[in-house]
Order: C-alpha cells, then structure tokens, then sequence
C-alpha cells in the first residue's frame, strides 16, 4: 500500500511525548521518521519511564510514542556532529524539534541556521511556552498547562477539589496540531520552493482548546464551570446516569433524540411536558429533570440501556480502561495492532520476552486500511544505516564514534 507521506523525510530532535506523538502520525503515514538521540546520555528520556519495561534503555512508554521510526545517535554540541547534521538535512524535508523555548536557536535549529544547506526545508518548533516572551527558557509539562488554562476547574464534581485529564491532552493535542503544522509547511514549500520556521506550544494549544468556552467569556461574560455528573454546559440530557449495574453516558445533542428517549424509556409523555420540551425548558429544570430520568435509568442494567438505545439514541458505556480495549468494537475497527520489535531482553525488563509489541493502530484510514507498524527502534539501531545512505565512509564513520559523536 502506498502511504501519502512516503519519500518525506523527517529528522527529529524530539523526546518524552508531545513531539514523539506528533511525528508518530507521521509515520503511520508513510514519512520516514529519525530521532536524533544524544549518545552520551540514555537518549529520548521515554525510553527510562517506567513502570514497564521491555529491556535495558527500552519501555512500554517509549513505544507508545515512536513506532515506524528510525533512531540514529548524535551530539548536536559537537562541531562534528553538526556537519552531520547538515549532511543529512540535504536530504530531508524537515527539522524537527521539542524542546525548550529558548534552545533550538542555541543548537542551530532554525531555519536562519538551515536554509542555505536547502531554501526548502521546514523547521518545527515544539516548546512549552513558545521561542520568544518571558517564558522561553522556561521548562514545561502537560499538567502545569491544564492548571494554568482553566482545564482543572471544569473536570469532576462541584463540590470536589481541582482534577486534570486523566489523559495528558495537551501532550497529545500539541503533538497532533504539530503534525498538521507539518504538512501544511510542507505544501506551502512544495508550491514556493522556500521553507519556514513553524511554532507550536504545549500553551498555546491548551488555551486554544477552550474554544466555544472562551468565546462564551470573552463575548458574554459566561464562566463555564463544572456540572454535576460530568454535564454539557447547556445541553440536556446530555451526562452520565447511574444504572442497576454502573453508569452510562447519554448525549441527546440534538432535539430529535430526546423524544426517542423518552420514548425507549417507557415514559413517551415526558416530551411532551412543557417543563422538558426544548434544551432551554430542560436546562431550567435539570435537577428535577435529572431525578426523574435516572430514577428510570437505575432499574436495568447498563447493558439493557444500550441494546435499547442502539443506533437510536446517542450512548455509550462507562468502561475502564482494560474494558476498552477488549471492547468487541475495537476488535472490529482493528484498533490494535503487533509492532514487530527487534534485539533482545535485557536482564532490567519487567515483561516476558515479546516478538512484537501491541499498540493502538493509527486512526486515519488510507483507501480502508490502515498503515503496517513497526515497533519503536532500540537507540541509535539505525546509526550505520543512515550515516551509509548519506555518503559517510567507513573511516568516517569510525572516527565518529571513536570521537563519541555517533
């Protein structure tokens, strides 16, 4: 199968999870991805989080990031490793980076740095909180993002303290605004023949995921705060309900399902009730609305209430997370693929030995199928490799790595 982004060629500075995320993407999508790891450390710090991991220098984190990739060590500090750096961007469409604010101009990464070795090159910058203000040295994490975007103050209960995601939405939205900074610059090189630098920010895309939210305060003055039961703002019903055995989510996000509802519950006349008629009349009397709903909800299982409202009205199970992934669905829409992986087991791995490593598949679809995967590559495993294909020596190459710069 042949994937859109085959012949596009990636080198990325890249660790931990919003970059590997991004480029990931990437990847699936037929680009041919490689980390530049540093040699004189353990590389992609991903690679030591824990708790599980496959061997020494390798972890199930890691792999949850950099599948299909490449991996190739090199000291960017060294003036030799920076030749190779060059060497190897005249053949590559773009540079990519995550790191922090202030570093990419320090290490030579900027399209100022770049563009005499090719005009077209695309260089992404992936920072906490930008390249230039008051914050670009500053380092950065998903969760002091969502905590200083409001995120914390709209997830759980009223009455309960400040939660995050229980996902790292951030990470993993940069990562993906990332990846269509990619090939946006991509396209626009491709029509000019000139590149560009290209900027994205763990901060910039959380305040930007507010949204309809921001715009309700900027506009309007309206604070967004959190609703019992997980609730739409201003939609109802549309939140979780207790079952005889568990919890369902029911989103009537439009009027036309609100009276199958009601009529799927046995209570066809509650539609017709003035007090529950439109969004409007049931936002006034949700708490009564609530009661009376889940009251219903909460004398069969979740299970009857799905078979019931299938295809009819919108719902979905409360699972958790080994549930979800042995939903029968997933099974169906191929959401999990084997990574075959290669070397072997170190004497630090907390797993069995594993051929291949399962991961969840891409969910972009080319033609109906999905893209074949690679398990994540052991560090520096495609040094020779790629240092060959760019013209380097034997010799070359050897004085590298005795000068620790490979």
């Amino acid at each position: 199968m042949s994937l859109p982004l085959a012949g596009i060629r990636i080198l990325a500075v890249e660790q931990y999870g919003a970059g590997p995320f991004g480029t990931q993407h990437l990847a699936d999508m037929g680009a041919e991805v490689i980390k530049i790891e540093n040699p004189h450390d353990a590389g992609d710090v991903s690679r030591s989080v824990g708790p599980h991991f496959l061997e020494n220098g390798d972890s199930l984190f890691f792999e949850g990031f950099n599948r299909n990739k490449k991996s190739i060590q090199l000291d960017l500090k060294h003036p030799e490793g920076v030749k190779v750096l060059h060497r190897l961007l005249e053949g590559a469409h773009v540079l990519f980076n995550n790191l922090r604010g202030d570093l990419p101009a320090k290490l030579g990464l900027t399209y100022a740095d770049v563009c005499h070795i090719r005009k077209d090159l695309v260089c992404v910058h992936l920072s906490a909180y930008g390249r230039d203000g008051s914050r670009a040295s500053w380092p950065g994490y998903d969760y002091l993002m969502q905590a200083e975007a409001g995120y914390l103050s709209l997830t759980g209960e009223p009455d309960g303290p400040p939660s995050r995601f229980g996902l790292s939405m951030v990470d993993l939205m940069t990562g993906t605004t990332a990846a269509l900074g990619i090939v946006s610059a991509l396209l626009g090189a491709r029509e000019t023949g000139k590149g560009m630098d290209v900027d994205v920010s763990l901060f910039d895309v959380a305040l930007h995921n507010l949204a309809y939210l921001a715009t309700w305060y900027l506009n309007a003055g309206h604070m967004t705060t959190r609703a019992p039961g997980s609730a739409h703002p201003s939609l109802v019903p549309s939140q979780l309900y207790r079952t005889l055995d568990g919890w369902i989510f029911i989103m009537c996000n439009k009027e036309k399902f609100w009276p199958v509802m009601a009529e799927l519950m046995d209570h066809p006349e509650w539609a017709q009730r003035p007090e529950y008629k439109t969004f409007a009349d049931r936002l006034a009397n949700r708490e009564a609305f609530n009661q009376e709903v889940e009251a219903v909800m909460q004398t069969r299982t979740t299970s009857t209430w799905m078979e019931k409202f299938a295809g009819s009205v919108p719902a979905a199970p409360v699972f958790d997370v080994a549930q979800a992934l042995e939903n029968p669905f997933v099974k169906e829409r191929q959401g999990i693929l084997a990574g075959e992986r290669s070397g072997h087991l170190g004497q630090s791995a907390s797993v069995d030995a594993v051929s291949h490593v399962k991961a969840i598949a891409s969910p972009l679809r080319f033609s109906g199928a999905s893209a074949p995967a690679k398990a994540s590559p052991a560090m520096g495993q495609h040094t020779d490799e790629i240092l060959n294909k760019a013209g380097l020596t034997p010799d070359q190459i050897r004085f590298l790595k005795e000068n620790g710069v490979v």
